[in-house]
C-alpha cells in the first residue's frame, strides 16, 4: 500500500530527529528501506523475529519491532543501538509507520470509491452507503475539474498536485488515465464561478512554476449532491476537448462557457460532411486564401461592421465590399446578410471540429 520511497523518506526523517538508525524489513528479512547499509545484515535475525510470538525482542544490540496491518504482519522494523531511549524510539517508529498504512490504506479506498463514482460505476444505494463508511459527506457542493498537462515532464502530476492541495484538504485528486489529473472540488455555499475560476488559475499558475509549460484546465457546473458528481466530470470532459478545438488560445475554460460548439461538438461525422456538401459543394470553406479567411474572420469579430472591419485591417471600404461580393460569386452566401453570416460561421466551426476529430481518431 505504502511505496517503498515513502518509507524511506518517514524513516530518514525521524532519524534526523531522534539520531538512530533505522531499517524496515518485510516478513522475508528483505530491507524495504533503511538509513544505514550495514543493517542489511539483521535481515536473517528479521526473518527469525517474525516467525516469533513477541512483538519486540533486541538481538545482537538491535532492537526489532513487528509492525501489523489490521492483524496482519505486514513489516519488522529495526532501531540501531542499545539502551531505553532506542526502545523507546523503535516504538514510536513502529508506531507511526502503523498509521501511515492506516491512512493510506483510507486514501486508497476513498481514491477507488471517487474513481467509480466518476465513472458511473457504483449503484445509488452503494454510492451512499460506501460514502458513509468512508465518512465523505454527501450533500456538499462540488465541481470537477480536469487537468491536463504536457507528458514531458519526468515527475508525477498526480502527486504535484495533491501536494498543492495539501493532506488536510477536502477535495479528492486522482487520476483515471495517465492523461489527466482530476479533482472534485469542495466548494462553500458562497464560491461563485469566478471563485473556481480563480482556483483554476491558481493551479495553472504552480504547474507553470514546475516547469509543466503545457496546462490546460476544465470544469463543469456546480452539483450539490454526491451521486451528481460524475456529471460534473463528464461535462468537464466536453470542455476540455471543446476547448481545445473551438477555444484553443484558452488555457481554462468551462462547461458553461462552450456555447455553440457544445453542439457541433454532438454531431455525428455524417451529418458534418452533408452538410459542409450541401452549403459549399463539396469545397472546404478554410481552403481560402489567407487574406480571404483573415477578411472572413475579422468581419465576424466586428459584427459583420464593415466600415469598422476595413479601419482595422487598413484597407478601402471598396477593397472589404469587392471582397465579400467576390466572396458571395465563389460560395453563394453574402456575409452582409445575417443568415448567411451564420452559416458561414458553423460551416467553419463544423470544418474545425471535423479536423479534430480526424486527427484524434490517427
Amino acid at each position: 500500500m505504502i511505496s517503498n520511497q515513502i518509507l524511506q523518506n518517514t524513516i530518514e526523517g525521524l532519524k534526523a530527529i531522534a539520531r538512530v538508525e533505522l531499517c524496515v524489513m518485510d516478513v522475508d528479512g528483505k530491507s524495504v528501506a533503511m538509513t544505514a547499509d550495514e543493517m542489511e545484515k539483521c535481515g536473517k535475525p528479521a526473518a527469525e523475529f517474525a516467525k516469533s510470538p513477541a512483538d519486540s525482542q533486541e538481538i545482537q544490540g538491535y532492537q526489532y519491532f513487528k509492525i501489523f496491518d489490521e492483524q496482519q504482519l505486514e513489516y519488522i522494523l529495526v532501531a540501531g543501538g542499545v539502551g531505553e531511549d532506542v526502545y523507546m524510539v523503535g516504538k514510536m517508529v513502529a508506531f507511526q509507520i502503523q498509521n501511515l498504512l492506516v491512512a493510506y490504506k483510507e486514501r486508497f479506498d476513498k481514491d477507488n470509491f471517487i474513481k467509480n463514482l466518476l465513472l458511473d460505476n457504483l449503484l445509488l444505494v452503494d454510492i451512499y452507503s460506501r460514502a458513509k463508511k468512508l465518512h465523505i459527506q454527501t450533500d456538499v457542493r462540488r465541481v470537477v475539474l480536469i487537468i491536463e498537462t504536457d507528458n514531458t515532464k519526468d515527475s508525477n502530476v498526480l502527486e504535484t498536485m495533491r501536494a498543492y492541495f495539501g493532506a488536510g484538504s477536502k477535495d479528492f485528486i486522482t487520476a483515471v488515465d495517465e492523461n489527466n489529473v482530476i479533482v472534485v472540488k469542495d466548494l462553500s455555499d458562497g464560491d461563485s464561478v469566478r471563485d473556481i475560476d480563480r482556483s483554476a488559475t491558481g493551479v495553472a499558475g504552480y504547474l507553470r512554476k514546475e516547469n509543466y509549460k503545457s496546462v490546460r484546465i476544465a470544469y463543469g457546473t456546480v452539483v450539490g449532491e454526491l451521486k451528481e458528481v460524475s456529471r460534473s466530470y463528464k461535462e468537464a470532459k466536453m470542455a476540455l476537448d471543446v476547448g481545445k478545438i473551438f477555444f484553443d488560445e484558452r488555457d481554462i475554460i468551462a462547461y458553461s462557457e462552450l456555447g455553440i460548439g457544445r453542439l457541433i461538438y454532438q454531431l455525428p461525422i455524417p451529418l458534418c460532411k452533408m452538410f459542409i456538401k450541401e452549403i459549399f459543394d463539396g469545397r472546404s470553406p478554410d481552403e481560402f486564401d489567407e487574406e480571404t479567411l483573415t477578411t472572413i474572420n475579422k468581419f465576424f469579430e466586428n459584427s459583420l461592421n464593415v466600415s469598422e472591419t476595413s479601419r482595422q485591417l487598413f484597407i478601402h471600404r471598396n477593397t472589404l465590399v469587392y471582397r465579400l461580393d467576390k466572396l458571395q460569386k465563389s460560395t453563394g452566401l453574402d456575409l452582409r446578410v445575417f443568415e448567411d453570416a451564420i452559416t458561414f460561421k458553423i460551416a467553419l466551426m463544423v470544418v474545425k471540429y471535423m479536423k479534430y476529430m480526424e486527427s484524434y481518431e490517427f
